[in-house]
């Protein structure tokens, strides 16, 4: 699964890393972000339905469908299991109609299973380049307004050996190369399998990250020396 993760370039690399050929974001000056949480906007890859074209902006975390009630629906569909998304009836919607969309992330964090308190880490791809994970978007109306509002779940699937030693469970991570076809709708389950171990990293990191008002650098920093981690 994941519950927080960072953002921590100008939205200008992630579209450099990405897709430089084909997104169309405003290059709008984000602040480094550390410690994203649930039902926080984010900056978010997809196909704008208006043109056609791929985009990089802001979305809330936490998938509201269209049919949904309120907007706090969201606060509990963070994360949608790959293998029965299709089924779910908060996403099944949104596989059916492909709208993918994927997340740029420099890290994201990881609670070691096990007793509490538990020990929180970070994981990242092993040369520190943005990893791409894998999600689907809504739209959802607001009735009293007209106002949309445009949320997102991240798809996972089961962890890979080594980030098995954390959880059971895993983000869904895409290749750049990946990411355009996915956004497209041209892949589809296929994509939804964990991605290898011996490209990623991970660390012990603070406490400090289970508190989302914490958003700084430090968060990223090994709570213990090198030779103490998992590999």
């Amino acid at each position: 699964m994941c519950g927080r993760f960072a953002q921590t370039r100008d939205s200008k690399r992630y579209v450099e890393r990405f897709g430089p050929d084909w997104l169309d974001p405003a290059f709008v000056h984000v602040p480094p972000r550390f410690n994203i949480a649930p039902t926080q906007d984010a900056q978010v890859m997809r196909m704008d339905p208006r043109t056609g074209r791929g985009a990089l902006g802001p979305l809330r975390w936490g998938l509201v469908p269209r049919w949904a009630s309120d907007p706090a629906f969201g606060g509990r569909t963070i994360n949608a299991r790959s293998e029965s998304v299709a089924e779910t009836p908060a996403f099944r919607d949104a596989w059916a109609a492909k709208r993918r969309c994927a997340v740029p992330v420099d890290a994201y964090y990881e609670w070691k299973a096990g007793p509490s308190p538990r020990q929180p880490y970070a994981i990242a791809a092993r040369d520190r380049a943005p990893l791409a994970l894998a999600g689907l978007w809504d739209g959802w109306k607001d009735p009293a307004t007209g106002e949309w509002l445009r949320s997102f779940t991240l798809l996972t699937c089961p962890a890979n050996p080594a980030m098995g030693t954390l959880h059971d469970r895993m983000p869904v991570i895409l290749s750049p190369e990946a990411v355009r076809p996915w956004l497209a709708g041209e892949t589809g389950a296929e994509m939804l399998v964990p991605f290898a171990g011996e490209a990623l990293d991970l660390w012990p990191v603070s406490p400090r990250i289970n508190r989302p008002a914490n958003d700084d650098a430090e968060l990223l920093a090994p709570a213990l020396p090198a030779a103490a981690t998992l590999f």
